[in-house]
């Protein structure tokens, strides 16, 4: 393959604009996932309060909310 038909591929066709796109947000969720668990690991003695949530804690979090408004 020439790089000039790549060229025409990934900028000129709806396809190769999609393929483009798909990479750029895999590529980013990658590096979000990875910078996400580099930081867990250097903050691992953070004492949490009230007021701090967690994109990935949130089962617990929704229990006790929800014990909350039954009371």
């Amino acid at each position: 393959m020439d790089i000039a038909e790549l060229y025409h591929f990934v900028f000129e066709t709806y396809a190769g604009i999609g393929c483009l796109v798909a990479f750029g947000l895999v590529a980013s969720l990658i590096a979000c996932v990875i910078m996400e668990r580099r930081t867990r690991k250097v903050f691992t003695n953070h004492q949490a309060s009230e007021d701090d949530w967690s994109f990935f804690d949130d089962d617990e979090e929704e229990g006790t909310d929800k014990d909350k408004k039954s009371d």
